[in-house]
């Protein structure tokens, strides 16, 4: 029997998969596609934005370096590049201050960086096979039973046992139907299409994104790869054959221009439905990912979110698994990351509202081009589709209690990452008053004068990089705190 079964080999379910593996658990991911790096998978198709508080978990689990493909590391510097979008207005950059926002230190992790899926997959497997982690392709799950200490998962003839099973498998999820879980939301206002094809003149469509009177096009990078937003309530989604005159008909409507399509690669649809569980856990089986929230690609935050729950679910049911779990700790997982979820819902339906066709869409794109003009409005979209100022509700008036911790490095060079690479959690004492302390074994403890403080005595870091508690050095306040995450 496997401590945990974990049904897709996406990066969610991977990363998932190296959080667990890091704590000992024995771990199957089982996958339906029989390889990995499919066309989907890898550059233009499968391009994608991995945000701030991403790219801190990467770098906190040693896998930066993988992930950017350099030999080594160094603080990034604090003017940005591209660094996103809300409804198709770029943010600019040069608005963006990182240094003024509230507890950020200088990091080698980036504020953002483009990737595609394949690579991102390759890196988190090649860690978690390290790890002891078992993936078995081509092996779809067909069924499952929950019993009081186990779940057994069907997939074709063989039959898989776990304590646990975590279904990670995208946003028509078989495990969350096998496991009843309820799915509520909204239904979709557009058809979106991607494609990668060949045009008779590309110079006939605008780059990057282009609102219209019908909906939005995008003309990629990647010559060819073209995506449509198509204001039609959802109708054309999953239409079976997305043929050459179909996709010309879209784009040259939704375009204005009289583009022809000259060839068609590939191409697929998909939708602004918003949907989400209403908890992430049903006795044994819990979800993350797509399989727990669905919403439209706009802003790019559903790779992100969905790392974020990887993040917070895996050290919380290591703990589970191995016995040392405070009470209700796993039951966390569902009360901070779906808020986090239900978040990302809204925030993509506004994107939706104000890209709608007609004079109410476009007056509000036009206050969010003013707004997005000025340096406030340009931070705090970008403070928010970063990551790094979601909070969780830990319980604590404190302003950084619930937050991504910043890169804290002490004097001697030590920094916040180097602490955290074998998931423990980590004591920050800056002061050294609370040496002597009888530690909890999972939490690691490093004490000395930070190059930055940031005013506090000590901080408390949980495995996830979340601050558990900050502060003065109250011994106290300090042991509620640790028992109540590392009992």
């Amino acid at each position: 029997m496997y401590d945990v079964a974990i049904a897709g080999a996406g990066p969610v379910g991977l990363f998932l998969a190296c959080e667990l593996g890091l704590r000992g658990c024995s771990v199957i991911v089982l996958e339906r596609e029989p390889e990995a790096g499919s066309a989907w998978r890898a550059a233009p198709l499968g391009v994608r934005g991995l945000m701030a508080a991403s790219m801190a978990g990467f770098y906190r689990r040693g896998m930066l370096r993988e992930l950017l493909g350099v030999d080594e590391l160094a603080d990034q510097p604090t003017e940005l590049q591209g660094v996103g979008h809300f409804a198709g207005i770029m943010i600019d950059p040069t608005k963006i201050d990182v240094a003024a926002m509230p507890y950020r230190l200088p990091t080698p992790a980036p504020e953002a960086m483009m990737t595609d899926l394949a690579h991102v997959e390759a890196v988190l497997e090649e860690r978690a096979i390290k790890l002891g982690v078992e993936i078995r392709r081509g092996t779809t799950v067909t069924d499952l039973t929950q019993y009081d200490d186990h779940v057994a998962v069907r997939a074709g003839e063989t039959e898989y046992t776990a304590r646990w099973l975590v279904g990670t498998d995208g946003g028509r999820s078989t495990v969350r139907r096998l496991a009843g879980f309820e799915f509520v939301g909204t239904e979709p206002l557009f058809t979106g299409y991607t494609m990668q094809v060949e045009v008779d003149d590309p110079t006939k469509l605008n780059p990057g994104f282009n609102p219209t009177p019908h909906g939005m096009y995008l003309a990629m990078r990647f010559p060819g790869h073209i995506g449509v937003l198509d204001y039609d309530g959802g109708a054309n989604h999953r239409t079976p054959d997305l043929t050459k005159e179909h996709l010309q008909e879209v784009l040259r409507r939704v375009s204005g221009t009289d583009v022809t399509v000259t060839e068609v690669h590939t191409a697929s649809t998909y939708t602004d439905r918003a949907m989400q569980t209403t908890t992430y856990r049903r006795d044994r089986v819990l979800l993350a990912g797509d399989a727990a929230h669905i919403h439209s690609p706009l802003g790019g935050q559903g790779l992100n979110t969905g790392l974020g729950d990887a993040m917070n679910l895996g050290w919380k049911l290591a703990a589970t698994i191995q016995g040392h779990a405070p009470d209700g700790l796993l039951d966390t997982y569902t009360t901070e990351r779906h808020p986090i979820g239900g978040w990302v819902l809204d925030w993509t339906r506004a994107q939706v509202t104000v890209l709608k066709p007609g004079p109410h869409g476009q007056a509000l794109q036009g206050l969010m081009r003013e707004l997005l003009d000025t340096p406030d409005g340009a931070q705090y979209i970008y403070s928010k589709i970063s990551g790094m100022v979601n909070r969780y509700d830990l319980g604590s008036e404190h302003p950084l209690v619930g937050r991504v911790a910043p890169e804290f490095r002490l004097e001697d060079g030590t920094r916040l990452a180097d602490l955290m690479e074998d998931g423990h959690g980590v004591l920050l004492d800056f002061t050294g008053q609370l040496g002597g302390l009888d530690l909890n074994s999972h939490i690691r403890y490093a004490a000395g004068p930070a190059t930055d403080d940031l005013g506090l005595d000590a901080v408390l870091i949980r495995p996830d990089g979340v601050v558990a508690w900050a502060g003065d050095a109250d011994r106290n306040a300090f042991e509620q705190a640790a028992k109540r995450w590392f009992a």
